[in-house]
């Protein structure tokens, strides 16, 4: 394996110069290469970088003079994004570098995220910011494999504090390069959504007999960012079929919960005419942060508390009537083949009969109501059984193959 990667460090040379050159003087040290890119508006680095201002301005289909006419930093700073994203994108594509490493307060983390969302999955993608972790940044604008770290102490000039950040996130990014393995696309992939074996185990049957028929399976935890990486897959196309049997991140999304995948949850691969298995794994729960009071509109309900980070609702009868006329609105939209499969003794391990979530009339109300709204785009088998059942999976994989054998999935 090649050490001589290259990272590309992204930052604004007017402001950031000494910062951004401490970044490339570890990873220089450490044997790897950089290439720089410069977002800064108004300024003009110590030095010439790789990829000037004007170069990034133009690849978003703009230029200087319009980021500083328009007399609006959010502005400039947007149109920077859009090139930044571009440029990126294009370079890798050449094979210019292996990783990135983007530095930045507010304005900076906001081009970053466009930045790294625009890399595909596998790119090394690591982010330097007074920001990190803040509730500023909304999940789904997060890439599935960005990591980021806090720029402690480093609003302003080098000193040890932020050099032990700066330090680590140039190692990292460069160590990351090193060693990645990025996605194998030879086999066909099937995008699966879950949870834990505790509440929906239906993947414990399902990946086995899909990889005996010359799938690979990924698997995403439906809890807000598992979701937003199972919808950016989607929407490049990245799947063969998808079998989204945990849609309770539409759920969490309809009643206000910050444990959400985005308003798109659940239409990339039907817009893309991916061809799609939906189930309704945990739509009667809405997950939200534990230590956070409940949204407004769970006042009053049922809760159970996961653990110190989630806890969930119980969501009434009337609800589910909502929540069944969300996800057939979502289903609507998809252009290519989909069926609903109605497990109807039950959608998670904690509402079978005994169970301390069992609600027989809350789910024949919910079963009722997606039969009332399913589109006619779609179509639906209703099972006598549980999801977690292995009649479940016997009925998945029965029409997985009825798929292969007419060429609606292909290997």
């Amino acid at each position: 394996m090649s050490q001589h990667k290259t990272i590309l460090i992204v930052g604004t040379y007017d402001t950031k110069d000494d910062e951004l050159g401490y970044l490339a003087s570890v990873i220089l040290a450490q044997g790897g290469r950089v290439a720089t890119m410069d977002v800064s508006v108004l300024g003009e680095p110590s030095k010439p970088t790789d990829y000037s201002k004007h170069e990034v301005a133009e690849a978003g289909g703009s230029s200087i003079k319009a980021a500083i006419d328009g007399g609006d930093e959010n502005i400039a700073m947007q149109i920077m994004a859009d090139g930044a994203s571009a440029l990126a994108l294009k370079l890798y594509r050449e094979g210019k570098f292996d990783g990135v490493i983007v530095l930045g307060g507010s304005m900076g983390t906001d081009l970053a995220l466009d930045l790294c969302a625009a890399l595909p999955l596998g790119v090394p993608k690591y982010v330097v910011s007074t920001v990190s972790f803040s509730a500023m940044l909304p999940p789904e604008r997060l890439a599935p494999d960005i990591q980021m770290i806090l720029w402690g102490g480093g609003l302003y000039g080098l000193n040890s504090v932020c050099k032990s950040s700066l330090s680590q996130a140039a190692g990292a990014v460069l160590g990351a390069a090193r060693a990645v393995e990025a996605p194998n696309w030879d086999k066909p992939l099937i995008g699966m959504t879950s949870f834990g074996k505790t509440v929906l185990r239906y993947m414990v049957a399902l990946k086995p007999a899909l990889e005996e028929r010359g799938f690979e399976v990924a698997v995403f935890h439906a809890t807000g960012m598992g979701g937003r990486a199972f919808e950016g897959l989607a929407a490049e196309g990245a799947f063969a079929a998808v079998m989204d049997f945990a849609p309770q991140e539409v759920t969490n999304h309809h009643f206000g919960s910050n444990i959400t995948a985005g308003a798109d949850r659940m239409t990339n691969a039907g817009r893309k005419g991916i061809p799609q298995m939906i189930a309704p794994g945990c739509y009667d729960l809405v997950d939200f942060v534990g230590w956070q009071e409940p949204p407004a509109r769970l006042a009053g309900y049922e809760t159970h508390a996961h653990n110190r980070l989630l806890s969930s609702a119980m969501i009434s009868a009337e609800d589910r009537g909502e929540v069944a006329q969300v996800i057939c609105s979502k289903l609507a939209q998809a252009t290519g083949t989909t069926e609903v499969f109605l497990p109807l003794q039950g959608c998670n391990e904690w509402d079978r009969e005994g169970a301390p979530l069992h609600d027989a009339e809350g789910l024949h109300l919910f079963m009722d109501a997606l039969r009332q709204h399913m589109p006619g785009n779609v179509s639906a088998q209703e099972l006598d059984c549980h999801i977690n059942d292995a009649d479940f999976a016997e009925a998945v994989l029965a029409t997985f193959d009825k798929w292969l054998a007419e060429g609606v999935v292909t290997r």
